[in-house]
């Protein structure tokens, strides 16, 4: 599920999110709410100095005040739910977007600021506790002045490695050797993933990454747009070599584009993606001299620090083919400036703050169309929850999230589950043998709520005096580390996929689970104060939402037991696949930005998520007493104020050049058209604000799966 974003300049833990990497084909595909992810030590000090239950900005139930009364609820459903609210909420400066999921981050992320000022400021914390760990981490991310003095030190040795570079072939095994210290490849990278075919058990994968804007597109357009940009991007490549001294930067910047062009023209379209079995092709690690030449696959395995597997998933083989012939053909001194830019640019938020200003003037500014940086403290505490996410988590959940309001979550992903079988069994178009299989699935979901019941052994990391960027390579090592001992080892089942904090939740497909961090289970989602319509429409619609994931264009592949399996009778899999075309058709309509559209193949998961979840919480909410009462609340029926929470959770709006990104590599739709898309399909909707079949709110030829 799609959340609005936090800004890109040291979002998602100092992390560069704007760069395509590899680690996007090889993470576990999880299905979520979206890409925000804003956010774990018993230390019982920590949570002695805390002053109170945090406060949450957004009040429970449904604001009048949100709404936009000049427009009708059947003409633009949308606006006239959250107009009030975006008329009093302009998305700040450092913001590409600004929404209830940001109001809530915010809020979250409150907490996390007093955790982590405790941290720092106790000289007596354990050493090598998780509380120490936490404390170091943002003390050393906020001292700026270390920083500054330290200059390019911390990744002076990749600097070094990266001059060594005399061949193709060495290019490949330097970013080999550099992921596996800490600094992060550059074009290939090794993963951990289930394995498709048995997700007990992980299997090692290949893939290829490369791309420093956000989709091919923005290479290959001839839209006056993405030329644009890319007259940004070699101006900001110029900016950075310009740093380290390159007397040739100009050149060597429209090589590194030219460099990149080629390699974007190889890559699948983002849409084409949604087929697992495009990314699956898991062969004999022998085969991969004689497969794909160029690279001495052992020695890049041995270099990355992991042991020479029996088998390997190639993730994209004809990408990889093509990418070696032009890594081939490019000549090495572009590829020694293409691994010095990636590099600065990737760790450009832990170094001095001319590398941070230029990061920012491209990727904010440009890209996002932000103007202003995001506090600084904002940027450190994000960047202790991507590193030592379970170490901070366990704080804020022992703070902000009370076993009661894990048990009142549990009760109602209970409720949706049952009322999501009972949908099955009644569906006119699904055979009985069909039916039996989801079924099944459905019954062996595991669902997983608030935190972890096991949080993550930090023991094995440690930090030293050094400066920020040397304890984001001792971090990235050690998550590098666990991330390789996975390799050829049983799957488990129990970790996580994102932090306790977090505004998000999501399904794993190989994993057959559902994940609903403590982070999105506050107003305006949930809380006990809400009446039933309101916490049927926001978290309810989310629960529905996760749950139908498992039965959309790439979850309904999966069997019980994660497994890729063809559990549909082709009959069945054709009248899927023509409901699923209706909504394609319904979202290739609606248009983001000037000449830029919705990608109906490429958000169809999403959008099929929504319009099941919310169709499945709207029967659960059926059922309760207070849609039996029919009582009114402030003028609107049970029902009405339903549809008014769902809308709500997504008022917000977002910048252009966000918009345009979010369409060209994301598969969530935009917030607006998540509503209006999805509530137009609905005859309860229609039924709800007694809309005319000519009204705009009504689609004509409306798509229905659930």
């Amino acid at each position: 599920m799609q959340t609005q974003s936090n800004g890109s300049s040291g979002s998602d833990a100092l992390r560069d999110l704007v760069k395509e990497t590899f680690v996007n084909l090889i993470r576990p595909a999880i299905r979520g709410l979206g890409a925000l992810a804003l956010a774990t030590l018993i230390g019982s000090s920590l949570t002695a100095r805390a002053a109170g239950p945090p406060v949450y900005s957004t009040a429970p139930g449904i604001s009048l005040a949100n709404l936009d009364p000049s427009c009708k609820a059947c003409d633009d459903f949308f606006q006239y739910a959250t107009g009030g609210w975006e008329k009093a909420h302009p998305i700040p400066a450092a913001y590409p977007s600004w929404g209830t999921f940001n109001l809530l981050n915010d809020d979250n992320q409150k907490v996390l600021h007093g955790i982590l000022d405790a941290a720092a400021a106790d000289t007596a914390a354990k050493p090598g506790s998780n509380e120490a760990k936490i404390g170091a981490y943002y003390r050393a991310c906020m001292d700026t002045d270390a920083i500054e003095k330290a200059g390019l030190t911390p990744i002076q040795p990749a600097l070094d490695a990266i001059a060594t570079i005399d061949s193709p072939a060495k290019f490949a095994l330097v970013g080999a050797q550099l992921d596996n210290a800490g600094y992060g490849g550059f074009l290939y990278g090794l993963g951990s993933q289930a394995d498709q075919k048995d997700s007990a058990k992980q299997l090692v994968a290949l893939s290829v990454g490369g791309l420093g804007l956000p989709d091919k597109d923005y290479y290959l357009s001839d839209d006056e747009r993405f030329k644009t940009i890319r007259t940004a991007y070699v101006g900001y490549i110029t900016t950075i070599l310009g740093t380290l001294n390159d007397a040739n930067a100009a050149t060597d910047a429209q090589n590194i584009l030219a460099f990149e062009t080629e390699l974007a023209k190889e890559r699948p379209a983002r849409a084409d993606l949604r087929d697992p079995a495009k990314t699956y092709h898991p062969m004999p690690f022998a085969t991969l001299a004689t497969e794909l030449p160029g690279v001495d696959w052992t020695a890049f395995v041995s270099d990355s620090g992991a042991p020479v597997p029996a088998t390997i998933n190639v993730t994209l083989p004809d990408t990889i083919s093509a990418s070696l012939a032009t890594l081939k053909s490019t000549p090495v001194e572009t590829l020694r400036a293409y691994a010095r830019f990636h590099l600065i640019d990737a760790f450009a938020p832990a170094l001095p703050q001319k590398f941070v200003d230029a990061n920012f003037a491209f990727r904010g500014t440009v890209l996002s169309g932000t103007t202003q940086q995001l506090d600084r403290w904002k940027r450190c505490a994000r960047g202790v929850d991507a590193e030592l996410g379970e170490a901070l988590g366990q704080v804020y959940v022992e703070q902000a999230f009370s076993p009661a309001a894990k048990a009142r979550a549990l009760a109602l992903v209970d409720n949706l589950q049952a009322v999501l079988g009972d949908d099955i069994a009644g569906l006119p178009w699904m055979s009985a043998s069909t039916k039996t299989y989801a079924e099944k699935k459905l019954a062996a979901y595991h669902k997983k709520i608030g935190y972890p019941d096991k949080f993550r052994d930090y023991s094995p990391l440690t930090f030293g005096n050094g400066p920020f960027a040397s304890d984001l390579v001792a971090a990235r090592v050690f998550d590098h580390k666990r991330l390789i001992a996975r390799m050829d080892k049983p799957t488990d089942r129990a970790e996580w996929g994102m932090t306790p904090p977090t505004v998000n939740a999501y399904y794993n497909p190989p994993n057959n689970e559902i994940v609903f961090p403590a982070g999105i289970l506050h107003p305006p989602f949930f809380s006990d104060q809400n009446d039933d319509a309101v916490n049927y429409g926001a978290i309810g619609a989310v629960i529905g939402h996760e749950m139908t994931h498992g039965f959309d264009d790439q979850g309904r592949h999966y069997d019980a037991n994660g497994n890729i399996t063809d559990w549909w009778t082709a009959a069945d899999a054709a009248a899927f696949s023509k409901r699923a075309q209706c909504i394609v058709d319904e979202f290739d309509g609606f248009t983001v930005a000037p000449g830029v559209h919705e990608q109906g193949r490429l958000v169809q998961g999403e959008a099929i998520a929504d319009l099941g979840g919310i169709t499945i919480a709207y029967k659960a909410f059926e059922r309760t007493p207070e849609f039996k009462a029919h009582k009114k609340i402030d003028g609107f029926t049970p029902e009405q104020r339903f549809f008014l929470a769902y809308a709500q959770v997504w008022a917000g709006e977002q910048r252009e050049a966000a918009a345009v990104s979010q369409a060209k590599s994301d598969p969530h739709p935009e917030g607006k058209y998540r509503v209006i898309g999805t509530l137009s399909n609905m005859p309860e909707f229609r039924a709800a604000f007694h809309c005319l079949a000519t009204d705009p709110m009504v689609r004509k030829d409306s798509c229905q799966i659930w």
